[in-house]
């Protein structure tokens, strides 16, 4: 086995972070994947029963805030991929999470001569970015407003900006290999036992819910083109900066019309067709990764398997 093959996942038990770790097991990685609590079964079960897992996966107890719990998980690996961050709506229990932690897990990997560090941003370190200019599709160049973030008390992706702000200026005074993976709201097949704020958004829509998620929506993208894009910009060495990955930049009025035509049976609300006022619509917006190699998957198929996977697992009648 290559030391390239022995990679650290923390967050290991989230949505995103489940598909990774079956992924890397499936290609023949050996995964740290780390964990809250190691006697939580929620958090456990569904990754000791993925293949491979047996052989290839060891967990481990991390607190993002304590740098010595971090320290063994990354011990001897050749690579960290950093998925592990606070989802609450909390601004104390958000920020400090967000940006210490991921400081934390990257000194601890600069210490252990980690080759590449991958860190799971998100469209929400893009936008809300109301100075863009207004002609211009939105791409890798765009960051979130701070100050209309503070203004506006949207701590998500104020913690999600200031984390990855924190991460690039870490990784420049310490040399550290770094890339950037930007998901928007990731949707599809659902590995662990909780549900995450992104199926949730599908969940409600399906049961009527209004809401247009303004500052909060830049276009859906399937769990595991999320979890392929990871690797793609850990295995090829070409690949640098930030990664923005989406399906397509779309409007949330765009994804509520089409699970209303997907899915008549449910009672969708018919939104307004443009609920991100001034987000220019793009096809190909995640045009670093599909040269990579990544075809992502339709919105029509993420929908159809979310939603089977919402009644698979007793969301949806």
């Amino acid at each position: 086995m290559s030391d390239d093959k022995l990679v650290c996942v923390t967050g290991g038990s989230g949505y995103i972070g489940s598909q990774l770790v079956s992924l890397l097991l499936s290609r023949n990685y050996t995964v740290h994947a780390t964990v809250k609590d190691l006697n939580d079964e929620k958090e456990t079960k569904h990754l000791e029963a993925l293949e491979g897992a047996e052989s290839r996966l060891r967990l481990f107890q991390i607190d993002l805030l304590d740098y010595d719990s971090i320290v063994a998980a990354v011990s001897g690996v050749s690579g960290v991929f950093h998925l592990a961050s606070p989802c609450i709506v909390d601004q104390t229990q958000l920020l400090n999470p967000a940006i210490k932690g991921t400081n934390n897990v990257l000194r601890a990997a600069k210490a252990a001569g980690v080759k590449r560090v991958v860190v799971t941003s998100s469209v929400s370190a893009i936008t809300p970015s109301p100075n863009w200019p207004a002609d211009v599709v939105k791409d890798e160049n765009c960051w979130t407003d701070v100050e209309y973030c503070k203004q506006n008390g949207l701590w998500y992706p104020l913690s999600k900006t200031l984390a990855e702000k924190a991460a690039w200026e870490f990784a420049k005074e310490n040399g550290l290999d770094m890339v950037v993976v930007n998901p928007g709201t990731v949707m599809g097949p659902i590995l662990p036992p909780t549900l995450n704020a992104s199926m949730l958004m599908i969940l409600r829509l399906l049961q009527g819910c209004t809401e247009t998620y303004e500052n909060f929506f830049m276009g859906s993208v399937h769990v595991k083109d999320v979890a392929l894009a990871h690797i793609l910009v850990y295995e090829n060495k070409s690949a640098t900066g930030r990664h923005l990955c989406v399906e397509a930049i779309s409007q949330y009025g765009d994804f509520a019309a089409k699970v209303a035509e997907l899915l008549p049976e449910y009672n969708v609300p018919r939104l307004p067709r443009d609920t991100q006022p001034g987000l220019l619509r793009a096809k190909d917006a995640s045009k670093k990764l599909i040269d990579l190699g990544l075809q992502f998957i339709p919105m029509e198929q993420i929908i159809k398997e979310s939603v089977e996977s919402l009644k698979s697992k007793g969301y949806l009648s």
